[in-house]
């Protein structure tokens, strides 16, 4: 079970957050591993868990990889009576602004097939995709949930900044986007999934602070295990079905 980060999100943010190192964050990834035994063991929380009625819900993968790396999340929520898809966009670059008007359309698609506002669950960067199309179209989504998304300071607090910086990136002015792309608040109920054994984002910038009502949920996976943690798959289930009312 997820404890709550409420607490934590009511904590004033801090000034700056430093990077996780590389190194480590290579290094708390292999944790992976312990994913799929701690699903067999929580086979019957699983299966326990909230069922949904076909509601729609768009997964967006993080950075770097495509639908192959939602699969297990996907798989568990169609089995609960979710219509969970990916995002079929191929591999996700971390270029925002045009990933947007590629998944836009999709997400329109799928509003308009269902005939209802569609459910986005974000994993990383996917988070960052999922809250700016919210934040477009709060028409066609009912909710928002992140994973490991680094929802302030944009690659800034990301063990791979530096990679960022080798390449030519501003991550000031990535940054600065993002912060003024806040001053929309967004509209749809919010839920954000992190931990502080992520690795590859520090987890205070995962920390939802700037929408009321929020919600913030504390794993204990790494950040390539968040989408696999049979914890995370039971609050999914559980704020899909709570979303569709």
């Amino acid at each position: 079970m997820l404890r709550s980060g409420d607490a934590v999100a009511r904590a004033p943010a801090p000034a700056s957050i430093p990077p996780p190192s590389l190194l480590a964050a290579i290094a708390i990834q292999t944790t992976l591993v312990r994913e799929p035994l701690r699903r067999r063991l929580a086979r019957a929380r699983l299966d326990a868990a909230p069922r949904g009625a076909g509601e729609p819900v768009l997964v967006l993968p993080g950075m770097g990889v495509g639908d192959l790396s939602t699969l297990t999340l996907r798989r568990y929520l169609r089995r609960r009576g979710f219509d969970a898809r990916g995002w079929r966009l191929g591999r996700h670059r971390p270029e925002v602004p045009r990933t947007l008007l590629r998944a836009l359309p999709r997400l329109e698609a799928f509003a308009a097939e269902s005939g209802r506002a569609v459910a986005l669950v974000g994993w990383s960067l996917g988070g960052l995709v999922a809250r700016e199309l919210a934040r477009l179209r709060p028409d066609l989504v009912r909710r928002v949930i992140t994973l490991g998304t680094p929802v302030v300071g944009g690659f800034k607090p990301t063990a791979i900044a530096g990679l960022f910086r080798l390449q030519g990136w501003d991550l000031d002015e990535v940054e600065r986007l993002l912060a003024e792309a806040e001053r929309t608040p967004l509209r749809v109920p919010v839920t954000a999934i992190w931990s502080r054994r992520d690795g590859i984002v520090a987890w205070p910038a995962c920390v939802e602070r700037a929408t009321p009502g929020a919600e913030n949920l504390e794993a204990t996976s790494c950040h390539w295990g968040l989408g696999l943690d049979p914890d995370v798959l039971v609050a999914l289930a559980e704020r899909l079905r709570d979303a569709a009312g």
